[in-house]
């Protein structure tokens, strides 16, 4: 399995220094359950120094003496600092004053990383770990959660990425974070391809959604029913389907001129988000073809197939 993805300012994130006297600290933020320890160990494996949970009136007195005394020693290691409503002091309008806050700043340059996830698997890790939801309390996990996105809502926009983390182990977690946030990567722009089951709603966080049900579906057939769009004869079957190459022509054409305007507009990652009915065929079999298009224009590119066991009833990792 490759991996996922969403959008970015001017500024790559993927250099250690924003500019010749700046250090860059990402502040890791997001839904309870959706992955902020995973990140934050991640970007500590990438050579950030990672802390949680900051109190937000001790964040300023972190970020800038502390960026002050590593330029002294000749050090520039990156910040990556988990904050969210477990957080002491925790308030959306004071985190996102903050934030603006340390934006004007001309020592640092601040990126935000949002992470979030689908209700349904929310629920399922915090039944398997047995965890109670902090805005819970004697409730269901699923009030909490509610409660929560409807808090969080408001600190999307201050992020430059949302990272939906529906269906990923932490090992594609962390592919994702290394594609995005490595100090020693190269600039330039990301591309997250992923399929999925329009029954399963779509992936947040999308840039370009494209609907791929208009194609003959081998759900029908009983001989590829079982199998999916990475299979030899289900490739072939809607290779073969009327209008497939008209539309695969149609959407490189597409993006071809796009890409680079992307960059050019300082936009680092970009999620393209490729459906059908099932998220098992269709879309499987045409996100293959997209990454593999991608890969032979050089490009970064990062496949993903998010409901691909759903439909079995299995829930993927």
């Amino acid at each position: 399995m490759s991996e996922p993805a969403p959008n970015i300012p001017a500024t790559s994130p993927n250099s250690t220094l924003a500019g010749d006297d700046k250090v860059r600290v990402l502040l890791v933020t997001g839904m309870s359950g959706a992955g902020k320890t995973s990140a934050l160990k991640a970007l500590e494996d990438m050579d950030y120094e990672a802390v949680d949970n900051v109190p937000l009136v001790l964040l300023s007195s972190l970020v800038l003496p502390g960026q002050r005394d590593f330029q002294a020693r000749g050090f520039r290691r990156p910040l990556a600092i988990g904050i969210d409503i477990r957080t002491r002091d925790f308030g959306v309008e004071p985190f996102r004053q903050e934030i603006d806050r340390l934006r004007d700043e001309s020592e640092v340059e601040v990126q935000v990383l949002f992470l979030d996830c689908d209700d349904d698997e929310l629920r399922r890790r915090y039944a398997e770990t047995r965890h109670r939801h902090p805005l819970a309390a004697d409730r269901p996990v699923a009030d909490g959660i509610a409660r929560e996105r409807a808090l969080m809502e408001n600190l999307r926009d201050r992020a430059e990425v949302v990272l939906d983390t529906t269906g990923l182990s932490p090992g594609d977690l962390k592919r994702i974070l290394r594609g995005t946030y490595d100090p020693d990567s190269e600039p330039g722009l990301n591309v997250f391809v992923t399929s999925f089951s329009y029954r399963l709603g779509l992936p947040r966080g999308a840039d370009l959604v494209f609907d791929v049900r208009f194609l003959t579906n081998p759900h029908y057939d009983p001989g590829l029913k079982p199998l999916t769009g990475r299979d030899e004869a289900v490739a072939d079957f809607i290779a073969d389907t009327a209008g497939y190459q008209q539309f695969f022509d149609g959407l490189t054409g597409l993006l071809g001129p796009l890409l680079p305007r992307y960059i050019a507009e300082g936009k680092s990652y970009l999620t393209i988000a490729v459906g059908c009915t099932g998220g098992r065929h269709r879309s499987v079999f045409v996100a293959e073809r997209l990454g593999a298009w991608l890969a032979s224009l050089d490009q970064r590119v990062q496949l993903h197939h998010r409901d691909v066991d759903r439909e079995q009833g299995v829930t993927a990792p």
